[in-house]
């Protein structure tokens, strides 16, 4: 019986089946639409969201996890409102969310160790992207998990200003970090002139 060959995704750096790269395109497909052509921020965060609902791209909406945290801390209703209209609205704002790990992980005990090393594997091929493709104004970095490579991004020279919360990432799950978030934003959150 033969073994599938797996080969690297070039979006996360995990081995990947046929499966894999296909949600990964769809993802990719759901994401492109919704990418603003003047970026006033590049919203980042650690690994892309397992589930469906927690991927803000996801056309059905119904927001719930790292979407829905986002969407508060940032001030964008999305309760009662169609997936279209508050993905347009997130547009219209010039920003645009992506992850390190474009793609999902199931984590267990001991996978921190191997998301770290993922993520600093991916650190340049993220910088490299950040200034040759999406050029933000600004590149606002959140989730706990980002903490060992908060510092890389803050000191590389991506060509737009890094925002973290007292020097690390900050953190839509603790009530104070999440509001420092909010604060940080009107000036760029204001309706991005395309």
């Amino acid at each position: 019986m033969n073994t599938p060959t797996l080969l690297t995704c070039d979006g996360c750096g995990q081995p990947a089946s046929v499966e894999h790269f296909a949600r990964r395109l769809q993802r990719l497909e759901w994401a492109t639409r919704y990418r603003p052509v003047h970026m006033q921020a590049l919203l980042i965060s650690a690994v892309s969201p397992l589930a469906n609902e927690d991927f803000l791209y996801w056309p059905a909406g119904e927001y719930q996890g790292e979407a829905a945290q986002l969407l508060d801390a940032i001030g964008i209703v999305h309760r009662g409102r169609p997936a279209d209209a508050v993905l347009t609205e997130f547009q219209k704002r010039g920003l645009y969310l992506t992850h390190v790990l474009e793609c999902p992980m199931e984590f267990g005990v001991g996978d921190k160790v191997e998301l770290a090393t993922l993520l600093d594997v991916r650190f340049n091929a993220v910088c490299a992207k950040i200034r040759r493709s999406l050029k933000p104004k600004r590149l606002v970095i959140f989730s706990p998990q980002m903490r060992s490579i908060a510092h890389r991004f803050a000191s590389a020279d991506l060509g737009c200003t890094v925002e973290l919360d007292n020097s690390k990432p900050f953190d839509l799950e603790n009530v104070d970090s999440a509001a420092r978030l909010a604060a940080a934003m009107p000036s760029i959150t204001t309706t991005a002139r395309a």
